[in-house]
């Protein structure tokens, strides 16, 4: 996909080299039925791109950014609104959305920013199966 293209409704960055993101991914794949999210890494130049069309300079690795309906959701507020769209039970976990931002993005941050040693680190970004490429841009 070209810069200049429209990008699909709903894409999530996320950081391409750390394990728990990657299962995070790994976990919505599964259960995306509809096949409505899209994927790319934050480390790829399209995803560096996409960011910077809608206003962010520098893109951080350890946040979870998602692009939606045009708008740019991140942290706690991108997890969230990611389990209301896979519908199903994980919709309830949208009830959070009560909690002051502030609280619901310290405990983002305190994950975000301990990721690394929780759950370990690639040495580079995952390849999609075959079956999987039509979800990941940027490649």
């Amino acid at each position: 996909m070209e810069f200049n293209q429209q990008p699909p409704e709903t894409i999530i960055f996320y950081d391409g080299v750390c394990h728990f993101c990657d299962s995070t991914v790994q976990f919505i794949l599964r259960f995306d039925k509809r096949r409505k999210f899209h994927f790319c890494a934050l480390q790829s130049e399209y995803g560096q791109q996409i960011l910077k069309n809608h206003g962010f300079q520098q893109v951080e690795m350890d946040t979870i950014v998602m692009l939606y309906e045009g708008r740019v959701l991140t942290q706690s507020t991108a997890v969230l609104t990611t389990m209301k769209l896979l519908g199903g039970g994980f919709s309830l976990a949208y009830g959070f959305m009560i909690v002051p931002r502030m609280i619901r993005d310290g405990l983002y941050s305190f994950i975000a920013r301990n990721r690394y040693r929780f759950f370990g680190k690639k040495e580079a970004c995952r390849i999609p199966t075959a079956a999987q490429k039509s979800q990941f841009i940027g490649f």
